[in-house]
């Protein structure tokens, strides 16, 4: 398991930042923990990002969430090597001896290409069928991933809500002024979780969950290039050689 340390020390450096600009400041940092403000924003934002999207893309969204800490496995080397051997299996002894290759992996989509491979599909249809999936795969992951970066759009305005609903909670408690306090802090804290939370935990998710399903999407693509090879009967070292123009 390879953790992003990237990830992990930017949300750090951000946190430190925030929270040792306001001791800098002269502030305390428990001011900055308002329950009630928390509740606003953050119930706020994952109730509407429910409301927009589908369950089972919710739900995938939060759970491709740990991609971020811990990018999914991609093994560009390894699967360039494979390719090589393949190919010179399929040189020597034609690409039926490919078929038991087939029934040893375990990822449905090599899986499906290699097989389509081995039943002698030509290049064009064989690229076409791949290609087709990748696109529903890429859409589908990448739908997923949308939900945080709904999240953070939709945050800084229920950050905003909760400051207007602080407000109010002041003006009906002019009369006591030992009222005002917590009033006040609920609106400017509420507008700081909304800002704060889509600028440095949302939107970055986004990102990152894109640039991780680009590298999955680029994997396969990779793998259909080495399959058209394969079937083209191109030499191994030029598949190999095609192949590591996508490794970056």
């Amino acid at each position: 398991m390879n953790m992003d340390k990237i990830s992990i020390a930017g949300l750090a450096l951000g946190i430190f930042a925030i929270l040792g600009g306001q001791v800098l400041e002269g502030g305390h940092v428990g001011s900055l923990v308002q329950p009630t403000a928390f509740l606003i924003v953050i119930g706020g934002t994952l109730g509407a990002v429910m409301l927009q999207s589908p369950l089972a893309v919710f739900v995938m969204g939060l759970k491709m969430v740990k991609w971020v800490f811990v990018p999914p496995p991609t093994n560009p080397d390894q699967l360039i090597e494979q390719m090589v051997r393949w190919s010179h299996v399929a040189r020597k002894e034609g690409l039926l001896a490919l078929e038991a290759q087939a029934m040893t992996i375990t990822d449905p989509f090599m899986r499906k290409g290699l097989q389509l491979l081995v039943d002698g599909v030509e290049p064009d249809r064989l690229r076409g069928v791949l290609e087709v999936e990748i696109d529903a795969y890429a859409e589908q992951m990448k739908l997923s991933a949308k939900i945080w970066e709904a999240a953070g759009g939709y945050s800084p305005t229920i950050g905003i809500l909760g400051a207007v609903m602080g407000l109010i909670h002041v003006m009906e408690n002019l009369s006591d002024p030992s009222k005002l306090g917590a009033g006040i802090a609920v609106a400017f804290v509420a507008t700081i979780y909304g800002v704060g939370a889509a600028n440095l935990i949302f939107l970055p998710i986004a990102k990152k969950l894109l640039f991780n399903i680009n590298r999955l999407v680029a994997i396969r693509e990779m793998f259909i290039d080495g399959l058209i090879g394969i079937s083209n009967g191109d030499n191994p070292r030029i598949i190999e050689s095609r192949m590591q123009g996508y490794v970056v």
